[in-house]
Parts: C-alpha cells; sequence; structure tokens
C-alpha cells in the first residue's frame, strides 16, 4: 500500500516537473507571437501615421494624373483623381461638367515625406498649369477647371503660400497667379474609368492634351528646367 501511494506520488511530482518547463514554453510563445503582432500592428500604424496627403486642382484630371504618377516608387505611394472644393455630396462626372456642383477636378496625393517633400509636389504641380487664368485650363472652361491647392495642415498652408509667392516673383508669368490656395474638404473619387486615363487610353489622352494647348504650353516655359 505504501509503495503503491510513494509510486503514485513519484509518478505525480513526474509529471508535475514535466508539465511545468511546457507552461513555461507556452506562455513565453504566447508572450513573444503577442510582442510580435503588437509590433507589426504598430509599425503599419505608424508607417501611415507619418503618411501625408496633398491635393491640387489643376484642370483636366487626367493631364493631372500622369505627372505625379512619375513619382510612384520615390516618395509617391497612390494618386487618385476625384472631385473636391463644392457643396454637393458624391458628385457624378455629368453633374461635375455641369460646373454647378462647386467642385474642381482635382487629384489626391498619399506620399511619404522622409522621400519626396511636399515643397517637391508644389514644384510638380506648377510646372504642369497655367496659374493665370481664372476658372479656366487651356481648352476647358468652367469652375470646375480651376486651379488650386488644398491643404491638409497649417504647415501645408505655410509652403503653398511660399510656393505661390516664389512662383510671382520669377516673373515666369506676365498675367496675375490666381490659384486658390484653400483649406482640404471631403475628396471624392471620380470614377474608374477616369483613373490612370493616361495609362487605359494612351492615344487618345496624348491626342487630348496637345490639342488643348497644354502640352505646347508646358513644354515652351519649363522645358530648360526639366
Amino acid at each position: 500500500m505504501c509503495l503503491t501511494l510513494l509510486q503514485e506520488g513519484t509518478l505525480s511530482n513526474l509529471n508535475n516537473s514535466l508539465q511545468f518547463p511546457f507552461i513555461i514554453f507556452f506562455m513565453r510563445t504566447c508572450l513573444f507571437l503577442g510582442l510580435l503582432n503588437f509590433y507589426v500592428f504598430s509599425t503599419e500604424q505608424i508607417e501611415q501615421m507619418q503618411n501625408e496627403k496633398a491635393t491640387f486642382a489643376g484642370g483636366c484630371f487626367w493631364c493631372m494624373q500622369d505627372p505625379f504618377d512619375h513619382w510612384l516608387k520615390k516618395g509617391v505611394l497612390t494618386t487618385e483623381v476625384g472631385y473636391t472644393g463644392g457643396s454637393q455630396p458624391n458628385p457624378s462626372y455629368q453633374e461635375i461638367c455641369t460646373g454647378k456642383t462647386g467642385h474642381a477636378e482635382a487629384i489626391q496625393i498619399t506620399f511619404d515625406p522622409a522621400q519626396i517633400t511636399y515643397s517637391e509636389l508644389l514644384d510638380i504641380f506648377w510646372k504642369n498649369i497655367d496659374p493665370t487664368t481664372l476658372d479656366q485650363q487651356f481648352a476647358d472652361h468652367g469652375s470646375q477647371y480651376r486651379t488650386a491647392i488644398f491643404y491638409h495642415s497649417p504647415e501645408q498652408k505655410k509652403l503653398a503660400l511660399e510656393s505661390k509667392n516664389k512662383i510671382e516673383k520669377s516673373r515666369k508669368f506676365s498675367s496675375p497667379i490666381v490659384t486658390e490656395i484653400t483649406p482640404a474638404s471631403t475628396f471624392y473619387v471620380a470614377e474608374d474609368y477616369h483613373q490612370k486615363y493616361y495609362e487605359k487610353n494612351p492615344f487618345q489622352y496624348k491626342l487630348y492634351k496637345k490639342g488643348s494647348g497644354r502640352e505646347n504650353f508646358i513644354h515652351q516655359l519649363w522645358n530648360d528646367e526639366k
């Protein structure tokens, strides 16, 4: 009887001694996986928090997405064309074309400021528009084709004003700069067939850009600085 109890006690102690390291290992594994999960999640969150948005209106948005997309993988993360600056919610392209919604055709850029600065994006913007025409860009007329910088922070506003002042002092243009600098508001992404139009319809895009007068204007004004 005593031997049996002793054997049972020994087996029990043995089982406990075997279970304890396993429990410790299991707890450490769970803790490690939890910390790893937290680290990955936190890293993604931090990266997203560090990214910024820039929103510009430069007339026909087909012609604005192409130049910014040249900087994809060089600091520009994504670009989307759409409508902003108006009062009507969820406007369609047909509604925008009436000029009654108050919106402008625009592009919104998500970028990593560690790779490309907001000032550099402003420079790309100015070199792809005519900032002297009110409610018009080349062959397109109407408030939906106005030029504007929609800033997302006080710092962006400051840089936008400085860049506008620099353009004015450069005397590149004989007429006053009429580009708006205004707070960003809701951005409505345009219909899918407008996204990356220069890739989907390269022939029509090139024909339009040249026929509208934009291509020649940019070439004559900025070719020596590109």
